[in-house]
């Protein structure tokens, strides 16, 4: 077995092979860390002519070397050729002066239901795998360690169309994309000069939930190097558009009142009826309220189309991916970030892509991880990861560097 570094181009057309493999594995991601700063370098593992293991692995400077990370993946053909990858990983990184090798795997640990609980046994030989061979792991761990987070909420669309898609979803998801689709909210794909639409958005979110956002210059290099596979998706509405909708709709319920109402005065004394008409008349008072809204949102925000929320999906051959996203809190009661959602799954299933993934959630199901709670409406189940491991080339400088640097106070 021979660990090779490769051109992007015969990484990119090797990797289109792979079963499973993280968009954080792809020559586009290689090219947005370049972008970034990295060293990159695309690595594979050869065994009798044939890639079996594929990793991005970029690098950046640090005091007396490099750090070097793996972050999803490696990719292979079967997991038998991993604890190769990874020994042969360590020579390669020592031959290249890192002090620190990191890898976060790929690998599914544990799989649970939307609820979190156990599909299956924990694989704690993903682990020794790893230690064996030298490496150290941070351990399992919940929430978000180092900004990144081990559990993962994932659908598998295979089998579903755009007919079905909705029916898929949980007891309270389906109503509420009903109910979402009744709005008449606008779906848009942001051009490059937009991106600044998406920034507003996120900004707004991270201000409010205390995250870092990423700059605007990483959005802008992010569509440079993915392309046609990244959508950088804005939920709007329209406030004239919605006011008019709603008296259409509240229009045709008169009408079936008007008749129901006629049955009754001509000597029809179904109970049927009579409870009907009650129910009606409350969806009627209903409409009332909301149009009184309508028109107080269309008087503070004119006529003009107005963004709700914003989302960045990416779409690989293996996956797709719900990776940023932003909504404005004011107009939580539209449920664009539903219709956004919605939008990535059909589009997936228009591609031929069966596993999308929403990615991160903290793997605590006490009911206080709001972001689980609204990604379980589309009835997917949950992946654990195995977290993250380290290797250093060579610990007794490492350790000095570091001992120096506490030292120091940097």
């Amino acid at each position: 077995m021979t660990l090779k570094e490769l051109t992007k181009e015969t990484y990119d057309q090797a990797l289109q092979d792979m079963q499973i493999a993280s968009f954080m594995q792809t020559a586009e991601m290689g090219t947005l860390l370049e972008k970034r700063g990295n060293q990159v370098t695309y690595l594979g593992l050869e065994t009798d002519g044939k890639l079996q293991v594929l990793a991005v692995l970029y690098a950046q400077a640090m005091t007396g070397g490099l750090r070097m990370e793996i972050n999803s993946g490696p990719a292979s053909t079967d997991s038998k050729y991993l604890p190769d990858f990874y020994q042969a990983l360590q020579s390669y990184a020592k031959s290249k002066g890192a002090l620190e090798l990191v890898v976060k795997p790929y690998d599914t640990y544990q799989t649970f239901d939307s609820d979190g609980n156990p599909n299956d046994d924990e694989k704690p030989h993903l682990i020794t795998d790893f230690t064996k061979l030298g490496y150290s792991h941070d351990g399992l761990q919940t929430g978000y360690p180092g900004g990144e987070p081990d559990w993962h909420y994932v659908k598998d669309l295979t089998g579903l169309t755009a007919q079905s898609l909705r029916k898929s979803y949980s007891k309270k998801g389906r109503p509420l994309a009903n109910k979402t689709a009744t709005f008449g909210i606008k779906l848009r794909k942001l051009k490059r000069d937009e991106l600044s639409q998406f920034k507003d958005i996120t900004s707004s979110t991270s201000e409010r939930r205390d995250y870092e956002d990423k700059p605007l210059d990483y959005y802008e290099a992010f569509y440079d190097s993915f392309g046609d596979k990244a959508e950088f998706m804005v939920a709007s509405i329209n406030f004239q558009d919605y006011l008019d909708n709603l008296t259409k709709d509240q229009d045709k319920l008169k009408e079936r009142i008007d008749a129901i109402e006629a049955e009754l005065a001509a000597g029809s004394n179904s109970c049927k009826k009579h409870n009907m008409l009650k129910e009606l008349k409350h969806q009627f008072e209903t409409f009332e309220v909301r149009k009184a809204e309508a028109n107080d949102l269309l008087e503070q925000y004119g006529q003009e189309d107005v963004n709700l929320a914003a989302s960045l999906f990416i779409y690989t051959p293996q996956e797709a991916v719900y990776l940023f996203s932003g909504s404005l809190t004011e107009f939580n009661k539209f449920y664009a970030p539903v219709a956004l959602q919605e939008h990535v799954m059909l589009e997936s299933i228009k591609r031929g892509i069966n596993f999308y993934t929403f990615l991160g959630i903290q793997g605590i199901f006490d009911g206080s991880d709001g972001v689980l709670r609204f990604k379980q409406n589309f009835n997917g189940y949950i992946v654990r990861k195995m977290g993250t491991f380290h290797y250093y080339p060579r610990p007794v400088k490492y350790k000095l560097i570091q001992g120096l640097k506490k030292l120091l106070g940097r």
